[in-house]
């Protein structure tokens, strides 16, 4: 019996000897068996394990560090994930899944300001940390933050610079061909709201019309309307630049290592670890199952069965990700003791 194998064995017995959670209120929790994963047996492991190893040794939960020392010795990707963690299927109020896609997209801007590239991103200033402060509206029309030196870079289109804030991160490319990363630097405190959901309330498109490129078309076409329109997000996104991440890595996500095409998905802490490895059953008309692992937030990514996936960089992976918007499932994949001790005591016993 290898190492590994002992290994697992031994978090198998402490499993059994550990006593499982009282019920109370909150999510819903049922175990699984990777027999019941759609794909599971198709899926290539392999990647799975590398977007894993990318950002475990960051977990500071001993659970997940010791998993993540096993990883580095792992040769069998797909016995790795069977003998160290069990699926478990987490849902709140029945609330059905919703997998929509993101990408890191590429801006075209200047490190200065001109008459072309005229919307500035900009830095978190200090007195907007810690709460919630000024709402979009306030920000871009009080001229609190003109003349601070907060500007990173200037790109030459607002709706752009909009949906780059949703992303939380992308590019900019200089007209002298540098480019540059911005990453998410913070927020203004108020929640995401929806405008696509806002565009449906006042009657302008039906809800299965909306998606980020009807609505950038649509604030094109009505200048002022479209302004308006904006503004009904509160919200508000800072960004730093991170341009120390290789031009062929991914983005920063949440744990501030780059994050995988295909293999890292965005979901909500509240619910899904961070850094857990996860089965994405997705449905619509490119279904998907998949192994991935959860390696960044984003503030309208809430719920237990929700989970934006991170497509990659560019306008190609724009379209793609603009597409998806599809039921599923979505199991995480526990460490075995914890996985045992999150079931009610009359289901464990």
């Amino acid at each position: 019996m290898t190492r590994i194998h002992l290994v697992a064995a031994l978090f198998s017995a402490i499993a059994a000897m550990s006593g499982p959670a009282s019920a109370e209120d909150g999510p819903s929790f049922a175990l699984l068996d990777f027999a019941d994963l759609n794909g599971w047996n198709e899926d290539d492991h392999e990647q799975a394990l590398v977007a894993f190893r990318s950002t475990c040794t960051v977990l500071d939960d001993p659970d997940w560090q010791a998993l993540c020392a096993l990883s580095q010795e792992a040769t069998d990707a797909k016995a790795f994930f069977e003998l160290f963690f069990r699926p478990v299927m987490i849902t709140e109020d029945g609330q059905d899944a919703l997998f929509t896609g993101y990408f890191e997209p590429e801006l075209r801007g200047s490190p200065v300001p001109t008459p072309t590239y005229r919307f500035p991103l900009y830095k978190m200033p200090p007195e907007a940390r810690g709460g919630q402060w000024l709402t979009r509206r306030e920000i871009e029309t009080s001229g609190v933050m003109q003349g601070r030196g907060l500007e990173i870079a200037w790109v030459d289109d607002a709706v752009e610079l909009f949906f780059l804030q949703i992303q939380g991160s992308g590019r900019v490319r200089f007209p002298d061909g540098r480019v540059i990363r911005v990453g998410y630097g913070g927020k203004n405190g108020h929640e995401y709201r929806s405008v696509g959901q806002e565009m449906v309330r006042r009657g302008i498109y039906n809800a299965h019309q909306v998606s980020a490129q009807v609505i950038a078309n649509w604030v094109r076409r009505n200048p002022v309307e479209g302004r308006e329109l904006l503004f009904h997000n509160d919200s508000y996104v800072f960004f730093r630049e991170v341009s120390q991440v290789p031009a062929d890595k991914g983005p920063l996500g949440a744990l501030n290592r780059s994050i995988t095409p295909m293999r890292s998905i965005a979901v909500d802490p509240e619910f899904t670890p961070l850094g857990a490895p996860v089965w994405v059953e997705k449905g619509g008309a490119s279904p998907l199952n998949r192994l991935m692992v959860a390696q960044d937030t984003g503030s309208a990514i809430k719920g237990a069965q929700r989970a934006d996936l991170f497509i990659g960089t560019g306008d190609a992976a724009g379209k793609v990700a603009g597409r998806i918007k599809d039921p599923g499932r979505m199991i995480v994949l526990m460490p075995i003791q914890r996985a045992y001790a999150l079931l009610p005591v009359d289901e464990a016993t």
